[in-house]
């Protein structure tokens, strides 16, 4: 059977868009690592599925299978490419949508501007939520790679995030400890990795090593994890710029208990066909 799909990007992270609303099918993750490659296959960081809800409360379920085939919790670049996705696809014309995750549920907001708003939720800080392995929650914690020490802050925003402060992004070693951070055994399902360097109280240069993905053109959950970080610390303070290699993302947090808020654009790229 042949599948109409949505190829989309949100500031460079790319993805492949499936409306199971109105098509039927049953992707498996062997489906994701095909069309995930980019020589062979598509081609994406992620692929996105939308379907009907399970939850009363909220307007769509939504999916996300990194390119290696496994599923993730949350990914906010994909939230805001999701919005606009059942909006070109008139599967709503609501403006403000919600939408239930593996990692909970997000509210998504289509702006007049074109931007996509997106409240991914409040982060979690406690160490078992992460998950991270740590005798109590800390600023940030100390973590032992290869014989050296490198501190970090922990925290999920729906999936798991460690967050590096460095002097300059653009040489730091995001392919060299990105890869061993993402597989530590202190955490037990993998971590995202950000290096973020901090310009001043409100602007930071950032770059994302995503689990099951490598680094990628932008992170939106990467992004918030790392304002989150850079907040708590008393580096900066909201609202925040984040600028990555993709473009950049508006981050707005008022403190512990609150939601992350963030904005930022999605593309639609084009229109095909794949046989499953």
């Amino acid at each position: 059977m042949l599948l109409r799909f949505t190829k989309m990007h949100g500031l460079g992270n790319d993805f492949m868009v499936l409306d199971l609303v109105s098509q039927h099918a049953h992707i498996q993750p062997k489906h994701a690592k095909q069309w995930g490659d980019r020589n062979t296959g598509i081609g994406f960081d992620q692929l996105l599925i939308v379907e009907a809800p399970t939850n009363p409360d909220v307007d769509f379920r939504y999916r996300i299978f990194n390119a290696d085939g496994s599923e993730v919790e949350q990914c906010g670049n994909g939230a805001r490419c999701f919005a606009r996705f059942v909006l070109d696809k008139r599967l709503t014309v609501k403006k403000r949508i919600r939408v239930e995750t593996k990692g909970g549920t997000i509210e998504l907001d289509v702006r007049s501007d074109g931007q996509i708003g997106v409240d991914m939720g409040a982060p979690r800080l406690d160490p078992r939520a992460i998950p991270f392995q740590a005798d109590a929650e800390a600023l940030d914690y100390e973590v032992e790679v290869d014989g050296a020490k490198v501190r970090l802050a922990a925290l999920s925003m729906g999936n798991p995030h460690a967050v590096l402060r460095v002097d300059d992004v653009d040489s730091a070693p995001v392919r060299e400890l990105g890869p061993k951070l993402e597989h530590h055994p202190r955490f037990p399902q993998r971590v995202n990795v950000g290096f973020l360097q901090v310009l001043d109280r409100h602007q930071a240069k950032l770059r994302v090593w995503e689990r099951g993905a490598g680094e990628t053109r932008a992170c939106g959950t990467g992004a918030c994890a790392a304002a989150v970080a850079a907040i708590r610390q008393g580096w900066m303070e909201s609202p925040l710029q984040l600028e990555l290699p993709g473009g950049k993302l508006s981050i707005e947090w008022a403190g512990e208990g609150h939601p992350v808020m963030m904005t930022g654009p999605a593309v639609r790229v084009y229109e095909g066909q794949v046989r499953l």
